[in-house]
């Protein structure tokens, strides 16, 4: 038997919830009670399936104060952030539950005398969903609510610091889904090995770290299961030097230190034109300094503390050998903080590109500064790591965003706006070791949960 258990990071000795593991025995009759179940939702009529989904969004947006808090307490994201999470996972519930009602196949001119030749794209049967904590409402419905729409059942494996608001989630798909179509499989990694391994299983899809996604995607294809993983980032801004420059600084310190970095679109690096670069330097100093850091359900916060007494260590240490190893400076923060798990907003000024800030993605609140001589020069400092996620550039000319965007080695480039930030209906991933496999959100993501089938009908 294995105890799992969450606790508050701004109050590590709070329990918030417990629970314990299934054995593989238990996984492997979840996976047979969704796959008996998946037969009957996918029969159902496209609008019964939307008009459940809708349901579930209303349930959601019915308990979003509950909701809301649950997340700031469970895994320290500020109640202003959390909010907005738990608006944005009703919203991919509704936007889902209406794209059950879109065309799911393409009809083609027939041959050979048939009436028609047609491909339809039909559910995968039960997918297996591995999840993150920090956004435990948002990344785990922006997998399930597609999954659901086109007819599959889903198992959700969801990381155990965000346990309570699993179970949250377990509680609304019961209530408004039918029996065993949306399932829990609270675990560690042999319960998700299980799920992967399963023979009833027919697709995965993961978020979580580069190191962890390339060992799913090699146990996934050795089963020859469709797998897609959205993994890390190690974002760049870069600022021109005809940028606005207090507004690049503003909105550079948000991404990188708001819900203390925890976010695999977090800005990283910020890479800055060596011509403005004293003064842009100065500005972020200033905007990082006024972002309010202490108990996330305060609403005036920006910054909490770090899932993890772990996290917060490993990231002190990666600051402090940048500083002994690289001659990397510190120009504010690099200190732990209260409440609970948190670190101070850190920016280090960077003086080696073998420095781990320039290449490893922290997940802390954290970022390096580098300056370039040129546009060029920042263009491949910005593209010099293994990740490709999110990249933003700040500019006052259209012409060079467009040149800069071109180049950019990255699944999504943002102009003049933060790296951290994912829109419902467009497709979201990045290249590199960023990602594996078909995109995610948008009218795409029903792709991955569905295989097509080419069907020629000929009349007697």
């Amino acid at each position: 038997m294995t105890l799992l258990q969450s606790v508050a990071p701004a109050a590590p000795d709070e329990v918030v919830a417990q629970g314990e593991a299934l054995t593989p025995a238990e996984v492997d009759a979840l996976v047979e009670r969704a796959q008996r179940a998946q037969a009957g939702w996918a029969r159902l009529d496209a609008p019964a399936r939307a008009a459940a989904l809708t349901a579930l969004a209303q349930a959601i947006e019915d308990r979003a104060d509950q909701l809301g808090r649950l997340i700031a307490w469970e895994v320290g994201k500020p109640i202003g952030e959390a909010r907005a999470e738990v608006a944005r996972a009703a919203a991919i519930v509704r936007y889902h539950a209406q794209g059950a009602l879109d065309p799911s196949g393409t009809v083609y001119p027939p041959t050979g005398g048939a009436w028609s030749l047609l491909e339809r794209r039909r559910p995968r049967g039960v997918a297996g969903l591995i999840t993150p904590w920090n956004f435990p409402l948002a990344i785990p419905l922006w997998k399930a609510a597609p999954a659901l729409a086109v007819g599959n059942a889903v198992i959700l494996k969801p990381a155990t610091a965000a346990l309570g608001c699993a179970r949250a989630l377990e509680e609304l798909f019961a209530e408004h889904l039918p029996a065993d179509v949306a399932l829990l499989a609270p675990g560690e990694a042999e319960t998700a090995i299980t799920l992967i391994d399963h023979p009833g299983v027919g697709c995965i899809s993961f978020t979580g770290s580069t190191r962890v996604g390339r060992s799913i995607i090699a146990r996934a294809a050795a089963r020859g299961v469709a797998v897609q993983a959205e993994m890390g980032g190690q974002n760049p801004s870069i600022v021109l030097a005809d940028a606005d420059v207090d507004h690049a600084a503003a909105t550079i310190a948000d991404a990188a230190m708001g819900y203390a970095g925890q976010k695999c679109t977090a800005t990283s690096r910020i890479i800055v034109e060596a011509r403005i670069a004293d003064t842009f330097i100065e500005r972020l100093r200033t905007a990082v300094e006024r972002l309010p850091v202490g108990d996330p359900l305060d609403p005036q916060v920006r910054v909490g503390p770090v899932i993890s007494d772990q996290a917060r260590d490993r990231a002190l240490q990666v600051v402090e050998r940048s500083k002994q190893q690289h001659g990397g400076e510190v120009l504010i923060g690099g200190c732990a903080t209260d409440p609970g798990y948190a670190m101070a907003p850190t920016l280090v000024a960077l003086a080696s590109p073998e420095d781990e800030l320039a290449r490893d993605e922290v997940f802390a609140p954290v970022a390096a500064v580098v300056r370039a001589e040129s546009v060029d020069e920042a263009i491949e400092i910005a593209n010099s790591v293994h990740y490709g996620l999110s990249a933003a550039v700040f500019t006052d000319s259209l012409a060079t965003a467009a040149r800069v965007a071109d180049r950019l080695q990255a699944g999504m480039v943002r102009v003049n706006t933060s790296t951290a930030g994912v829109d419902l209906h467009a497709p979201f991933g990045g290249v590199k070791d960023s990602s594996y496999g078909p995109r995610e959100q948008g009218k795409v993501a029903r792709e991955f949960f569905t295989v097509g089938q080419t069907v020629t009908i000929a009349l007697p």
